[in-house]
């Protein structure tokens, strides 16, 4: 019997997005002469040859796959994303969804084991506000059950000094709510990232411990959006995943229900967005604007466009625009950092991204015994010998 399902080889080079001409050509494969590249490839995966460990290191580089994959009994079964409510392009590739498969059923396995520990505890308590409402109650209902379950003011929003404060002020409250709120973006490198038209947020309607991830690949601005959002998706008792943009019924209502947290009222008007202006002036309008409120600049542009101020063509500029500088701001700051000696230690950012939630119930949980290092590294996402130092980690990010 071989080491290796060859299925496991098909299934990691098509959700991959390459061909086998092209899988051939990136893992060296060369011809000889008794056999193509191709040919070679083809005698693996149908379990003519087995393959080398050199060459199942080299195909776990190249198809962005952890190596113990390549050693599974049969390809794992897709994630459950509950709902899909994305809308996606036609860039899209079957590579995308793999890495977003293999992140929903990492972030499923660690929701099922949070609540199975807190019934085993006996202190799963019901949740109320999950499943609470629908559309049909209408946006004002729907609203103010968010803001009820956040308990955040939209001036104790504003009021925060920079945008991530605001967002963390937001994390807080849908923490203290009883929902686990997770930074995640990508399998653990940059080469695994997944883009935000593919995935911007994922929600678990669960009534014990419901999950909410948001991808942290998007710029930290718009991070408070994604986290409204996915709320309300909690509070309608919707489990599923949202991309960047959607023409999804429900996506378009979870998305007003942010952006009236966000920008309510007729806030928009008074920017005098219109396109006798210059792309120039509604970009710097836009700007001050999402600045001074501790917003998105898309997203502000995104709501003018849906609300009819400005033209889908020129939202699009201003959204190409807004990711092109964004993008320019974040290499800046990744090659101060560079420069820079010291900076936040890997386990401040683990814990940045894992949440006060989730570090204060492993804590919990270990200081009683009801979970050992070995699981409390599967939740944390970490190595066994790393869940102490990161318990530990102080400072800020």
């Amino acid at each position: 019997m071989p080491n290796v399902n060859p299925e496991i080889l098909v299934w990691a080079r098509e959700t991959a997005g390459l061909s086998q001409p092209d899988a051939a050509t990136k893992l060296g494969f060369q011809d000889s002469r008794s056999s193509s590249a191709v040919d070679k490839m083809v005698a693996l995966e149908t379990g003519v040859k087995e393959p080398t460990r050199p060459q199942i290191v080299k195909m776990a580089d190249v198809y962005h796959r952890p190596l113990l994959t390549f050693y599974l009994s049969k390809p794992p079964p897709k994630g459950n994303r509950g709902i899909d409510f994305r809308t996606l392009s036609s860039e899209h590739t079957p590579s995308d969804d793999a890495l977003l498969d293999t992140l929903v059923r990492d972030i499923t396995a660690r929701q099922s084991m949070v609540r199975a520990i807190l019934e085993d505890e006996e202190e799963a308590d019901r949740l109320s506000f999950v499943g609470s409402c629908s559309m049909e109650d209408g946006l004002p209902t729907v609203l103010e059950s968010l803001r009820s379950v956040l308990g955040v003011t939209l001036t104790a929003f504003r009021s925060e000094r920079s945008a991530s404060d605001a967002f963390h002020l937001l994390r807080e409250g849908a923490e203290d709510a009883g929902v686990f709120v997770l930074l995640k973006g990508d399998l653990g490198n940059y080469r695994s990232a997944i883009d935000v038209n593919v995935f911007r947020g994922f929600s678990i309607a669960d009534t014990v411990a419901p999950f909410l991830v948001i991808n942290d690949q998007d710029a930290r601005p718009a991070w408070s959006f994604t986290l409204l959002h996915e709320t309300v998706h909690i509070i309608l008792g919707q489990t599923g995943v949202s991309s960047e943009y959607s023409d999804n019924e429900v996506e378009r209502f979870c998305d007003q229900v942010a952006a009236e947290f966000l920008l309510p009222g007729n806030e928009l008007l008074k920017l005098n967005l219109n396109e006798s202006n210059d792309l120039i002036t509604i970009s710097a309008r836009i700007s001050q604007f999402a600045a001074e409120t501790n917003v998105s600049r898309t997203m502000v542009a995104y709501h003018a466009y849906r609300s009819d101020l400005i033209s889908q063509e020129y939202f699009r500029q201003l959204n190409a625009a807004f990711r092109a500088q964004w993008k320019e701001e974040r290499e800046k700051v990744r090659a101060l950092a560079r420069e820079r000696e010291g900076g936040p230690s890997f386990y401040l950012v683990r814990r940045h991204r894992l949440g006060t939630k989730m570090t204060e119930f492993v804590r919990t949980m270990m200081a009683s015994d009801a979970l050992s290092t070995s699981k409390a590294a599967r939740l944390l996402g970490v190595r066994p010998r790393q869940v102490e130092p990161l318990l530990d980690a102080n400072g800020a990010f």
